[in-house]
């Protein structure tokens, strides 16, 4: 039976969500603070982690930090109030692989955290990689070209990512969006069109020649890893 870590203080909502993954045949356990729920990921290396950000000792954004450190492929599903866009990419950046916004439905929250998983799994055949000059260790979260360490941030090392899992296909802009920031709607935004420049500027030779992230004009991207 795989486990759920709840990490919330309200106990209104640790009722429903235990409901709601017991229901579906997940083992929960719940943490009402921050120490204590980085402690419990340490220990029980739950299948998933729902974490609100506002919590008692440790704020939900250090948690996030400290599951990231201790195990970067770690599902994180952020329950947050924040309605800005530009917050909740800065909550991707530091790690979550998403978030639901309060209030929320327990179905949609676990439907969630069951794609996130998923998605964890479906990456673990890819976490060290190499193309060209280049070489990742996606679980380590590090990135090398030449044999030394690259600088990206958790959002970029995302992306990287995604587009080696989706080598050779020309990827939309949208659907970029959409997997890999978790927009719901599509405002008119750079995001994308600047982390590839980014990524080309930290790992292609020549960015302005680009030879692995290739602009499909009018329609998005294309990842070639070449031999």
């Amino acid at each position: 039976m795989s486990t759920i870590l709840v990490i919330e203080d309200d106990p209104r909502i640790q009722k429903a969500l235990h409901r709601q993954f017991t229901n579906e045949g997940y083992e929960v356990h719940v943490a009402a603070d921050g120490e204590q729920g980085l402690a419990s990921c340490k220990a029980l290396k739950p299948a998933g982690v729902v974490l609100d950000l506002m919590l008692p000792t440790m704020s939900g954004l250090e948690v996030c930090k400290g599951i990231k450190r201790w195990s970067s492929n770690m599902p994180v599903v952020v329950l947050s109030a924040v309605t800005d866009v530009a917050d909740k990419v800065l909550l991707l950046e530091m790690g979550a692989d998403d978030y639901v916004t309060k209030p929320f439905s327990p179905r949609e929250l676990m439907a969630r955290v069951q794609a996130a998983i998923r998605r964890t799994q479906r990456t673990a055949n890819t976490s060290h990689i190499s193309f060209g000059n280049i070489s990742a260790d996606f679980s380590g979260m590090e990135v090398f070209r030449d044999g030394e360490p690259v600088l990206l941030t958790a959002h970029e090392i995302k992306l990287l990512q995604y587009f080696v899992e989706n080598s050779d296909r020309v990827i939309t802009r949208e659907e970029l969006l959409n997997d890999v920031w978790h927009y719901t709607s599509y405002p008119t935004t750079r995001t994308v069109d600047n982390h590839v420049m980014k990524l080309r500027q930290k790992l292609e030779t020549d960015p302005a020649r680009p030879v692995y992230f290739r602009t499909m004009h009018g329609i998005g991207y294309k990842f070639v890893r070449g031999n």
